[in-house]
């Protein structure tokens, strides 16, 4: 089946089976390979991307479903060699470690933070519930969502 979407603002278009998970469409199709396959399940949130303006786990979303989606991955936060500013806060938070999970954990936080400009610490840890990090502790990556918001703020 032939698709076309949006990802970070170019088109592609392309046939694929109908039972490509989007992931893998992303990663091996696209080449883009900064969203993470970790369980496959939906779990651990790995692979979070934006589709739409919402968080999704795209393991649990097949290319097809996809079609005329605009889609933002990791890679389409930066802008011209310039950190966004959610990765720019987990950085300067040390939000994270072995960095495995940190492409899904900036993908989901970003979706907090529009829903939440200035969030709790509860309201942070509800939103990264579906996100499983094996380093940090998460201390650190709540701290990185408390700093962008408070940067957006500014």
């Amino acid at each position: 089946m032939k698709i076309t979407c949006t990802i970070n603002g170019k088109t592609y278009s392309n046939d694929v089976e109908t039972r490509l998970l989007l992931i893998h469409y992303l990663r091996e199709v696209a080449q883009l390979t900064g969203s993470h396959v970790g369980c496959e399940t939906s779990l651990c949130g790995a692979c979070t991307v934006e589709v739409n303006g919402k968080a999704v786990k795209s393991c649990t979303m097949f290319a097809v479903q996809a079609d005329g989606a605009k889609i933002t991955t990791i890679e389409g936060l930066a802008s011209n060699g310039t950190l966004h500013p959610l990765q720019e806060a987990f950085w300067n938070e040390h939000g994270l470690q072995c960095g495995f999970c940190t492409p899904g954990m900036i993908m989901a936080s970003k979706q907090i933070l529009e829903r939440y400009p200035n969030p709790t610490e509860d309201e942070i840890r509800h939103g990264l519930a579906g996100n499983v990090c094996r380093c940090t502790g998460y201390q650190h990556i709540v701290n990185a969502l408390k700093a962008a918001a408070a940067g957006a703020r500014k």
